[in-house]
Protein backbone atom coordinates (compact mmCIF):
# COMPACT_ATOMS: atom_id res chain seq x y z
CA UNK A 1 0.00 0.00 0.00
CA UNK A 2 1.41 3.35 -1.00
CA UNK A 3 1.82 5.75 1.90
CA UNK A 4 0.78 9.36 1.33
CA UNK A 5 0.23 11.79 4.16
CA UNK A 6 1.14 15.40 4.75
CA UNK A 7 2.03 15.53 1.02
CA UNK A 8 4.89 13.09 1.62
CA UNK A 9 5.33 10.04 -0.60
CA UNK A 10 7.50 7.04 0.09
CA UNK A 11 7.55 3.38 1.02
CA UNK A 12 8.69 2.27 4.46
CA UNK A 13 10.06 -1.27 5.01
CA UNK A 14 6.67 -2.86 5.74
CA UNK A 15 4.78 -1.11 2.91
CA UNK A 16 3.56 -3.12 -0.08
CA UNK A 17 3.28 -1.14 -3.34
CA UNK A 18 0.94 -2.15 -6.15
CA UNK A 19 2.31 -4.74 -8.58
CA UNK A 20 3.22 -2.26 -11.28
CA UNK A 21 5.20 -0.10 -8.88
CA UNK A 22 6.78 -3.14 -7.26
CA UNK A 23 8.09 -4.55 -10.54
CA UNK A 24 9.38 -1.23 -11.89
CA UNK A 25 11.04 -0.29 -8.60
CA UNK A 26 12.45 -3.81 -8.28
CA UNK A 27 13.94 -3.67 -11.77
CA UNK A 28 15.57 -0.36 -10.89
CA UNK A 29 17.23 -2.03 -7.88
CA UNK A 30 18.56 -4.81 -10.12
CA UNK A 31 19.86 -2.28 -12.66
CA UNK A 32 21.71 -0.49 -9.87
CA UNK A 33 23.43 -3.60 -8.49
CA UNK A 34 24.13 -5.16 -11.89
CA UNK A 35 27.39 -3.43 -12.98
CA UNK A 36 29.42 -4.05 -9.81
CA UNK A 37 28.00 -7.52 -9.17
CA UNK A 38 28.75 -8.71 -12.69
CA UNK A 39 32.18 -7.05 -12.80
CA UNK A 40 33.32 -8.99 -9.73
CA UNK A 41 32.24 -12.22 -11.44
CA UNK A 42 34.23 -11.29 -14.55
CA UNK A 43 37.37 -10.40 -12.61
CA UNK A 44 37.31 -13.59 -10.53
CA UNK A 45 36.20 -16.05 -13.25
CA UNK A 46 32.83 -16.83 -11.66
CA UNK A 47 29.81 -17.57 -13.84
CA UNK A 48 27.71 -14.46 -14.42
CA UNK A 49 24.42 -16.37 -14.45
CA UNK A 50 25.12 -18.15 -11.19
CA UNK A 51 26.25 -14.87 -9.62
CA UNK A 52 22.97 -13.16 -10.57
CA UNK A 53 20.96 -16.15 -9.37
CA UNK A 54 22.85 -16.27 -6.07
CA UNK A 55 22.55 -12.51 -5.60
CA UNK A 56 18.78 -12.62 -5.95
CA UNK A 57 18.23 -15.71 -3.81
CA UNK A 58 20.76 -14.55 -1.21
CA UNK A 59 18.97 -11.20 -0.91
CA UNK A 60 15.60 -12.88 -0.39
CA UNK A 61 17.00 -15.24 2.27
CA UNK A 62 18.79 -12.39 4.06
CA UNK A 63 15.59 -10.32 4.13
CA UNK A 64 13.70 -13.26 5.62
CA UNK A 65 16.44 -13.92 8.20
CA UNK A 66 16.22 -10.28 9.32
CA UNK A 67 12.51 -10.75 9.88
CA UNK A 68 11.83 -8.43 6.93
CA UNK A 69 13.03 -5.53 9.07
CA UNK A 70 16.28 -4.47 7.34
CA UNK A 71 15.93 -3.30 3.71
CA UNK A 72 19.18 -4.28 1.99
CA UNK A 73 20.10 -5.65 -1.43
CA UNK A 74 23.08 -8.01 -1.64
CA UNK A 75 25.56 -8.11 -4.51
CA UNK A 76 29.16 -9.17 -5.11
CA UNK A 77 31.80 -7.63 -2.87
CA UNK A 78 35.00 -6.11 -4.30
CA UNK A 79 36.74 -6.68 -0.97
CA UNK A 80 37.23 -10.38 -1.70
CA UNK A 81 38.74 -10.04 -5.18
CA UNK A 82 42.40 -10.08 -4.14
CA UNK A 83 42.19 -13.14 -1.92
CA UNK A 84 39.96 -14.98 -4.43
CA UNK A 85 42.45 -14.36 -7.25
CA UNK A 86 45.33 -15.44 -4.99
CA UNK A 87 43.48 -18.61 -3.96
CA UNK A 88 42.63 -19.57 -7.52
CA UNK A 89 46.14 -18.82 -8.74
CA UNK A 90 47.60 -21.08 -6.06
CA UNK A 91 45.19 -23.99 -6.14
CA UNK A 92 43.59 -23.89 -9.61
CA UNK A 93 46.43 -22.70 -11.79
CA UNK A 94 44.55 -22.91 -15.10
CA UNK A 95 41.97 -20.31 -14.06
CA UNK A 96 44.08 -17.28 -14.90
CA UNK A 97 46.54 -18.78 -17.38
CA UNK A 98 44.51 -17.61 -20.39
CA UNK A 99 42.73 -14.20 -20.50
CA UNK A 100 40.08 -15.81 -22.72
CA UNK A 101 38.92 -18.01 -19.84
CA UNK A 102 35.68 -16.50 -18.54
CA UNK A 103 34.63 -19.18 -16.05
CA UNK A 104 36.73 -21.55 -13.96
CA UNK A 105 34.61 -24.12 -12.12
CA UNK A 106 37.61 -25.74 -10.45
CA UNK A 107 38.66 -22.50 -8.78
CA UNK A 108 35.09 -21.50 -7.93
CA UNK A 109 34.49 -24.74 -6.03
CA UNK A 110 37.59 -24.14 -3.89
CA UNK A 111 36.60 -20.54 -3.16
CA UNK A 112 33.06 -21.62 -2.24
CA UNK A 113 34.40 -23.31 0.88
CA UNK A 114 36.02 -20.05 1.93
CA UNK A 115 32.82 -18.08 1.29
CA UNK A 116 30.91 -20.46 3.53
CA UNK A 117 33.61 -19.87 6.14
CA UNK A 118 32.88 -16.15 5.81
CA UNK A 119 29.20 -16.85 6.35
CA UNK A 120 29.94 -18.76 9.55
CA UNK A 121 32.20 -15.97 10.83
CA UNK A 122 29.65 -13.23 10.08
CA UNK A 123 26.87 -15.16 11.79
CA UNK A 124 29.01 -15.83 14.87
CA UNK A 125 30.07 -12.17 15.09
CA UNK A 126 26.45 -11.09 14.66
CA UNK A 127 25.28 -13.40 17.44
CA UNK A 128 28.16 -12.21 19.63
CA UNK A 129 27.19 -8.58 19.13
CA UNK A 130 23.58 -9.40 19.93
CA UNK A 131 24.81 -10.85 23.22
CA UNK A 132 27.65 -8.55 24.37
CA UNK A 133 27.24 -5.41 22.23
CA UNK A 134 29.33 -3.85 19.47
CA UNK A 135 31.57 -1.84 21.80
CA UNK A 136 33.30 -4.99 23.07
CA UNK A 137 34.07 -6.12 19.51
CA UNK A 138 35.44 -2.69 18.61
CA UNK A 139 38.15 -3.14 21.23
CA UNK A 140 39.62 -6.03 19.24
CA UNK A 141 38.78 -4.65 15.78
CA UNK A 142 39.18 -0.87 16.09
CA UNK A 143 38.93 1.38 13.01
CA UNK A 144 42.72 1.54 12.61
CA UNK A 145 42.66 -2.20 11.83
CA UNK A 146 39.52 -2.33 9.70
CA UNK A 147 40.47 0.82 7.80
CA UNK A 148 44.06 -0.27 7.20
CA UNK A 149 42.94 -3.72 6.00
CA UNK A 150 40.55 -2.03 3.56
CA UNK A 151 43.45 0.05 2.21
CA UNK A 152 45.52 -3.12 1.77
CA UNK A 153 42.68 -4.93 -0.01
CA UNK A 154 42.41 -2.16 -2.59
CA UNK A 155 46.04 -1.22 -3.12
CA UNK A 156 47.31 -4.81 -3.10
CA UNK A 157 45.28 -5.24 -6.29
CA UNK A 158 46.97 -2.30 -8.00
CA UNK A 159 49.39 -4.30 -10.13
CA UNK A 160 46.66 -6.72 -11.22
CA UNK A 161 44.56 -3.77 -12.38
CA UNK A 162 47.50 -2.46 -14.42
CA UNK A 163 48.05 -5.89 -16.00
CA UNK A 164 44.39 -6.14 -16.93
CA UNK A 165 44.57 -2.67 -18.46
CA UNK A 166 47.38 -4.07 -20.64
CA UNK A 167 45.12 -6.92 -21.69
CA UNK A 168 47.14 -9.51 -19.78
CA UNK A 169 45.88 -12.45 -17.75
CA UNK A 170 46.44 -12.29 -14.02
CA UNK A 171 50.02 -13.40 -13.52
CA UNK A 172 50.84 -12.75 -17.17
CA UNK A 173 53.30 -10.32 -18.68
CA UNK A 174 52.45 -6.68 -19.30
CA UNK A 175 52.47 -5.69 -22.98
CA UNK A 176 53.90 -2.16 -22.99
CA UNK A 177 53.07 -1.51 -26.67
CA UNK A 178 49.54 -2.83 -26.66
CA UNK A 179 46.48 -0.92 -27.89
CA UNK A 180 44.81 -2.27 -24.75
CA UNK A 181 46.36 0.63 -22.81
CA UNK A 182 44.47 3.16 -24.94
CA UNK A 183 41.13 1.41 -24.49
CA UNK A 184 41.71 0.97 -20.75
CA UNK A 185 42.51 4.61 -20.08
CA UNK A 186 39.67 5.88 -22.26
CA UNK A 187 37.38 3.63 -20.19
CA UNK A 188 38.90 4.93 -16.97
CA UNK A 189 38.54 8.61 -17.90
CA UNK A 190 34.95 8.21 -19.11
CA UNK A 191 33.96 6.26 -15.99
CA UNK A 192 35.46 8.89 -13.69
CA UNK A 193 33.70 11.63 -15.67
CA UNK A 194 30.37 9.85 -15.27
CA UNK A 195 30.92 9.34 -11.53
CA UNK A 196 31.79 13.03 -11.00
CA UNK A 197 29.50 14.88 -13.41
CA UNK A 198 26.37 12.73 -13.13
CA UNK A 199 26.04 13.12 -9.37
CA UNK A 200 22.48 13.77 -8.17
CA UNK A 201 21.10 13.05 -11.64
CA UNK A 202 18.64 10.35 -10.55
CA UNK A 203 19.17 6.81 -11.79
CA UNK A 204 21.91 7.84 -14.25
CA UNK A 205 23.94 9.15 -11.33
CA UNK A 206 23.81 5.69 -9.77
CA UNK A 207 25.26 3.90 -12.80
CA UNK A 208 28.70 5.35 -13.60
CA UNK A 209 30.32 1.90 -13.73
CA UNK A 210 27.71 0.51 -16.11
CA UNK A 211 27.88 3.59 -18.33
CA UNK A 212 31.69 3.53 -18.27
CA UNK A 213 31.73 -0.16 -19.18
CA UNK A 214 29.35 0.44 -22.10
CA UNK A 215 31.45 3.36 -23.36
CA UNK A 216 34.68 1.36 -23.07
CA UNK A 217 33.01 -1.58 -24.82
CA UNK A 218 31.99 0.62 -27.76
CA UNK A 219 35.51 2.08 -27.99
CA UNK A 220 37.01 -1.45 -27.99
CA UNK A 221 34.92 -2.72 -30.92
CA UNK A 222 36.77 -0.94 -33.79
CA UNK A 223 40.09 -2.12 -32.30
CA UNK A 224 38.95 -5.73 -32.76
CA UNK A 225 38.96 -6.52 -29.04
CA UNK A 226 35.35 -7.77 -28.89
CA UNK A 227 34.44 -11.30 -29.98
CA UNK A 228 30.70 -11.77 -30.49
CA UNK A 229 30.94 -15.46 -31.41
CA UNK A 230 30.09 -16.56 -27.85
CA UNK A 231 26.83 -14.62 -27.95
CA UNK A 232 25.82 -16.15 -31.29
CA UNK A 233 26.34 -19.72 -30.09
CA UNK A 234 24.81 -19.36 -26.61
CA UNK A 235 21.18 -20.37 -25.97
CA UNK A 236 18.67 -17.76 -24.90
CA UNK A 237 17.65 -19.80 -21.88
CA UNK A 238 20.09 -21.99 -19.97
CA UNK A 239 20.43 -23.48 -16.51
CA UNK A 240 23.26 -21.68 -14.69
CA UNK A 241 26.19 -24.04 -13.90
CA UNK A 242 25.67 -24.30 -10.14
CA UNK A 243 28.61 -26.00 -8.41
CA UNK A 244 29.02 -27.62 -5.01
CA UNK A 245 31.78 -26.51 -2.62
CA UNK A 246 34.93 -28.65 -2.83
CA UNK A 247 34.83 -29.83 0.77
CA UNK A 248 36.76 -32.94 -0.27
CA UNK A 249 39.72 -30.87 -1.50
CA UNK A 250 42.38 -30.18 1.18
CA UNK A 251 43.39 -27.01 -0.68
CA UNK A 252 39.89 -25.62 -0.17
CA UNK A 253 40.32 -25.66 3.59
CA UNK A 254 43.38 -23.50 3.19
CA UNK A 255 41.10 -20.90 1.60
CA UNK A 256 38.68 -20.77 4.53
CA UNK A 257 40.70 -18.57 6.87
CA UNK A 258 42.10 -16.44 4.04
CA UNK A 259 38.69 -15.56 2.65
CA UNK A 260 36.81 -15.40 5.95
CA UNK A 261 39.21 -12.86 7.43
CA UNK A 262 38.24 -10.34 4.75
CA UNK A 263 35.07 -9.91 6.80
CA UNK A 264 37.26 -7.69 9.00
CA UNK A 265 36.78 -5.03 6.33
CA UNK A 266 33.20 -5.85 5.27
CA UNK A 267 31.67 -5.94 8.76
CA UNK A 268 32.32 -2.22 9.43
CA UNK A 269 31.11 -1.42 5.91
CA UNK A 270 27.86 -3.31 6.49
CA UNK A 271 27.36 -1.62 9.85
CA UNK A 272 27.91 1.81 8.31
CA UNK A 273 25.27 1.01 5.68
CA UNK A 274 22.85 0.05 8.46
CA UNK A 275 23.36 3.35 10.29
CA UNK A 276 22.91 5.27 7.07
CA UNK A 277 19.67 3.50 6.16
CA UNK A 278 18.30 3.91 9.68
CA UNK A 279 18.62 7.70 9.46
CA UNK A 280 16.79 7.92 6.14
CA UNK A 281 14.03 5.49 7.10
CA UNK A 282 13.29 7.17 10.42
CA UNK A 283 13.26 10.59 8.75
CA UNK A 284 10.63 9.39 6.27
CA UNK A 285 8.63 7.79 9.09
CA UNK A 286 8.73 11.08 11.01
CA UNK A 287 7.51 13.06 8.00
CA UNK A 288 4.69 10.62 7.40
CA UNK A 289 3.74 10.52 11.06
CA UNK A 290 4.65 6.91 11.85
CA UNK A 291 6.81 5.38 14.56
CA UNK A 292 10.57 5.19 13.85
CA UNK A 293 11.91 1.78 12.83
CA UNK A 294 15.34 2.29 14.49
CA UNK A 295 17.06 -0.46 12.52
CA UNK A 296 20.36 1.00 13.76
CA UNK A 297 19.80 -1.13 16.86
CA UNK A 298 19.88 -4.33 14.76
CA UNK A 299 23.64 -4.46 14.19
CA UNK A 300 23.97 -8.10 15.21
CA UNK A 301 20.93 -9.22 13.25
CA UNK A 302 22.23 -7.34 10.21
CA UNK A 303 25.48 -9.34 10.33
CA UNK A 304 23.56 -12.60 10.72
CA UNK A 305 21.63 -11.64 7.57
CA UNK A 306 24.95 -10.91 5.83
CA UNK A 307 26.10 -14.38 6.80
CA UNK A 308 22.89 -15.93 5.50
CA UNK A 309 23.50 -14.30 2.11
CA UNK A 310 27.08 -15.60 1.98
CA UNK A 311 25.88 -19.08 2.95
CA UNK A 312 23.55 -19.07 -0.05
CA UNK A 313 26.11 -17.78 -2.56
CA UNK A 314 28.75 -20.12 -1.12
CA UNK A 315 26.52 -23.15 -1.64
CA UNK A 316 25.52 -22.15 -5.20
CA UNK A 317 28.83 -20.87 -6.56
CA UNK A 318 28.23 -17.12 -6.58
CA UNK A 319 30.65 -14.37 -5.57
CA UNK A 320 31.04 -13.47 -1.90
CA UNK A 321 28.50 -10.77 -1.13
CA UNK A 322 27.78 -7.64 0.85
CA UNK A 323 24.83 -5.30 1.20
CA UNK A 324 25.16 -2.65 -1.46
CA UNK A 325 25.77 1.03 -0.77
CA UNK A 326 24.68 1.78 -4.36
CA UNK A 327 21.24 0.34 -3.69
CA UNK A 328 21.07 2.10 -0.34
CA UNK A 329 21.71 5.39 -2.09
CA UNK A 330 19.04 4.58 -4.68
CA UNK A 331 16.55 3.90 -1.87
CA UNK A 332 17.44 7.23 -0.27
CA UNK A 333 16.93 9.06 -3.57
CA UNK A 334 13.60 7.39 -4.40
CA UNK A 335 12.46 7.15 -0.74
CA UNK A 336 11.58 3.53 -1.39
CA UNK A 337 12.58 1.21 1.47
CA UNK A 338 9.95 -1.46 0.83
CA UNK A 339 11.05 -5.00 1.69
CA UNK A 340 8.58 -6.49 -0.84
CA UNK A 341 10.20 -4.37 -3.59
CA UNK A 342 13.63 -5.78 -2.67
CA UNK A 343 12.21 -9.31 -2.73
CA UNK A 344 10.79 -8.59 -6.18
CA UNK A 345 14.26 -7.39 -7.23
CA UNK A 346 15.67 -10.69 -5.96
CA UNK A 347 13.22 -12.63 -8.13
CA UNK A 348 14.14 -10.54 -11.19
CA UNK A 349 17.85 -11.20 -10.59
CA UNK A 350 17.17 -14.94 -10.29
CA UNK A 351 15.31 -14.95 -13.62
CA UNK A 352 18.12 -12.99 -15.32
CA UNK A 353 20.53 -15.70 -14.20
CA UNK A 354 18.82 -18.08 -16.63
CA UNK A 355 19.28 -15.79 -19.68
CA UNK A 356 22.21 -17.41 -21.45
CA UNK A 357 22.81 -14.70 -24.04
CA UNK A 358 23.00 -12.06 -21.29
CA UNK A 359 25.81 -13.94 -19.57
CA UNK A 360 27.56 -14.50 -22.89
CA UNK A 361 27.30 -10.81 -23.82
CA UNK A 362 28.76 -9.78 -20.46
CA UNK A 363 31.66 -12.17 -21.00
CA UNK A 364 32.60 -10.46 -24.27
CA UNK A 365 33.78 -7.37 -22.35
CA UNK A 366 37.50 -7.09 -23.18
CA UNK A 367 40.09 -7.46 -20.44
CA UNK A 368 41.34 -3.95 -21.20
CA UNK A 369 37.91 -2.47 -20.44
CA UNK A 370 37.67 -4.31 -17.12
CA UNK A 371 41.23 -3.17 -16.43
CA UNK A 372 40.24 0.47 -16.89
CA UNK A 373 37.32 -0.02 -14.51
CA UNK A 374 39.55 -1.91 -12.06
CA UNK A 375 42.08 0.92 -11.79
CA UNK A 376 39.29 3.15 -10.53
CA UNK A 377 37.40 0.62 -8.40
CA UNK A 378 40.40 -0.94 -6.67
CA UNK A 379 41.68 2.51 -5.81
CA UNK A 380 38.28 3.43 -4.41
CA UNK A 381 38.40 0.41 -2.09
CA UNK A 382 41.70 1.65 -0.71
CA UNK A 383 40.45 5.21 -0.34
CA UNK A 384 37.37 3.97 1.51
CA UNK A 385 39.74 2.55 4.11
CA UNK A 386 41.29 6.00 4.46
CA UNK A 387 37.79 7.49 4.74
CA UNK A 388 36.92 5.03 7.53
CA UNK A 389 40.03 6.05 9.48
CA UNK A 390 39.13 9.71 8.99
CA UNK A 391 35.45 9.37 9.85
CA UNK A 392 36.25 7.47 13.04
CA UNK A 393 38.80 10.13 13.99
CA UNK A 394 41.58 7.63 14.59
CA UNK A 395 44.35 9.25 16.65
CA UNK A 396 47.36 8.98 14.37
CA UNK A 397 49.43 10.87 16.92
CA UNK A 398 49.19 7.80 19.17
CA UNK A 399 52.21 5.48 18.67
CA UNK A 400 49.96 2.43 19.20
CA UNK A 401 47.65 3.39 16.34
CA UNK A 402 50.57 4.33 14.10
CA UNK A 403 52.32 1.04 14.79
CA UNK A 404 49.26 -1.07 14.00
CA UNK A 405 48.33 0.83 10.84
CA UNK A 406 51.89 1.05 9.54
CA UNK A 407 52.55 -2.66 10.05
CA UNK A 408 49.32 -3.69 8.34
CA UNK A 409 49.98 -1.45 5.34
CA UNK A 410 53.57 -2.50 4.71
CA UNK A 411 53.04 -6.22 5.34
CA UNK A 412 49.82 -6.30 3.33
CA UNK A 413 50.77 -4.18 0.32
CA UNK A 414 54.48 -5.03 0.24
CA UNK A 415 53.82 -8.72 0.72
CA UNK A 416 51.09 -8.92 -1.92
CA UNK A 417 53.17 -7.16 -4.56
CA UNK A 418 56.71 -8.22 -3.67
CA UNK A 419 56.60 -11.78 -2.30
CA UNK A 420 56.31 -14.81 -4.61
CA UNK A 421 52.59 -15.47 -5.10
CA UNK A 422 51.93 -12.85 -2.42
CA UNK A 423 52.68 -15.36 0.36
CA UNK A 424 54.66 -14.94 3.55
CA UNK A 425 56.90 -18.04 3.93
CA UNK A 426 55.20 -19.34 7.07
CA UNK A 427 53.34 -22.52 6.07
CA UNK A 428 50.60 -23.75 8.38
CA UNK A 429 49.54 -27.36 7.61
CA UNK A 430 45.86 -27.68 6.84
CA UNK A 431 45.30 -23.95 6.38
CA UNK A 432 48.24 -22.36 4.58
CA UNK A 433 50.46 -25.19 3.32
CA UNK A 434 52.28 -22.85 0.90
CA UNK A 435 52.51 -19.82 3.19
CA UNK A 436 50.17 -17.15 4.54
CA UNK A 437 48.62 -14.71 2.01
CA UNK A 438 49.90 -11.18 2.62
CA UNK A 439 46.48 -9.64 3.21
CA UNK A 440 45.61 -12.29 5.78
CA UNK A 441 49.03 -12.07 7.41
CA UNK A 442 48.74 -8.29 7.77
CA UNK A 443 45.30 -8.59 9.37
CA UNK A 444 46.47 -11.27 11.81
CA UNK A 445 49.52 -9.23 12.82
CA UNK A 446 47.36 -6.13 13.32
CA UNK A 447 44.89 -8.00 15.53
CA UNK A 448 47.70 -9.57 17.61
CA UNK A 449 49.27 -6.15 18.13
CA UNK A 450 45.93 -4.73 19.28
CA UNK A 451 45.44 -7.62 21.72
CA UNK A 452 48.97 -7.04 23.06
CA UNK A 453 48.18 -3.37 23.72
CA UNK A 454 44.94 -4.37 25.45
CA UNK A 455 46.73 -6.84 27.72
CA UNK A 456 49.71 -4.55 28.33
CA UNK A 457 48.36 -0.99 27.99
CA UNK A 458 51.00 1.78 27.98
CA UNK A 459 49.54 3.24 31.17
CA UNK A 460 50.87 0.18 33.04
CA UNK A 461 54.31 1.57 32.32
CA UNK A 462 53.48 5.14 33.26
CA UNK A 463 52.94 6.31 29.68
CA UNK A 464 50.34 9.03 29.22
CA UNK A 465 48.32 8.73 26.01
CA UNK A 466 48.62 11.61 23.58
CA UNK A 467 45.65 13.87 23.03
CA UNK A 468 43.60 13.21 19.91
CA UNK A 469 43.38 16.55 18.12
CA UNK A 470 40.81 15.08 15.69
CA UNK A 471 38.03 14.93 18.31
Amino acid sequence: MAVEAKKVFGYLPDDVPDWGSMISLGFQQVLTMFPATVLVAILTKFDVGVTLLASGLGTIIALLVSGRRIPMYYGSSFSYIAVVITTMTLYAKNCFADPKTVYCAEGVRIVQVGIIGTAVLEILVGLLIMRIGKAALDKVLPPVITGSVAVVIGIALAYEAIKMAAGAAVGGAVDQASVHWLVAFITLIITIAFSVYLQNRGLLGMLPILLGAIAGYIVAIPFGLVDFSRVMTEDWIRVPPITLPAFENPAAWGAVLSIALIAIATIPESTAHLYQMSLYIDQLAKEIGRKPFEIKNLIGLNLVADGADDAVVGLLGGCAGTNYGENNSLMAITRNYSIPVLMCAGVIAILLGFVGKLAALVNTIPVAVTGGLAIYLFGVIGMQGVALIQSERVNLFDPKQLAIGATILVCGIGGAIGLPNGLFPFPIPGFFPNGIPAIVFSAIVGILMQVLFLVLPPKMFGVQERENINT
